[in-house]
């Protein structure tokens, strides 16, 4: 079994935490993994989707926080706020070979999909023209998605394989 030591603490939402609480203590997070530094991935930029902003923090946070397929009405996601803190250090870990990696096309776009299999996390990147959107990340919380992932993957490893 892989060791996570490269991957920081989860950070639950305490009882008597308020969500405004959370939210920032969430934002402080991303603040310091995407907006402090100047962040890569495999030598390309990391930028934001930063409109619409919502109270003040770019789309790409809230895309990281929240689920929902409406992006108008997406809410919060606890899963997904507690494991904020993994998002970048998946990203800058991405040749561990504890993480399958692969590329799909979604929607049109060339998505890059990082897999914590272990973990049952996912960081999903967009390719952009010059550079890369951290599009969105969640844990794996239904057998089908896994499923989708696993047949994903093998199909991107034979399709590499035949080349």
């Amino acid at each position: 079994m892989a060791e996570f030591t490269w991957l920081p603490p989860e950070v639950n939402k305490l009882a008597t935490q308020s969500n405004e609480e959370y939210i920032d203590i969430l934002y402080t997070i991303f603040t310091k993994d995407f907006i402090d530094t100047s962040p890569i991935f495999r030598g390309i930029k990391l930028a934001l989707k930063k409109h619409p902003k919502k109270d003040d923090k770019e789309a790409t946070f809230w895309h990281l926080i929240t689920c929902g397929s409406d992006e108008q009405s997406r809410t919060i996601d606890l899963p997904r706020c507690s494991k904020l803190p993994w998002v970048m250090p998946t990203i800058d870990n991405e040749a561990r070979p504890e993480i399958k990696i692969w590329e799909n096309i979604r929607k049109n776009e060339t998505r890059i999909v990082l897999w914590i299999e272990a973990k049952d996390y996912v960081v999903v990147l967009a390719k952009r023209n010059g550079y890369i959107l951290p599009w969105t990340a969640y844990p794996i919380t239904y057998k089908h998605t896994k499923e989708k992932l696993e047949k994903e993957y093998l199909q991107y490893t034979m399709q590499k394989t035949s080349q």
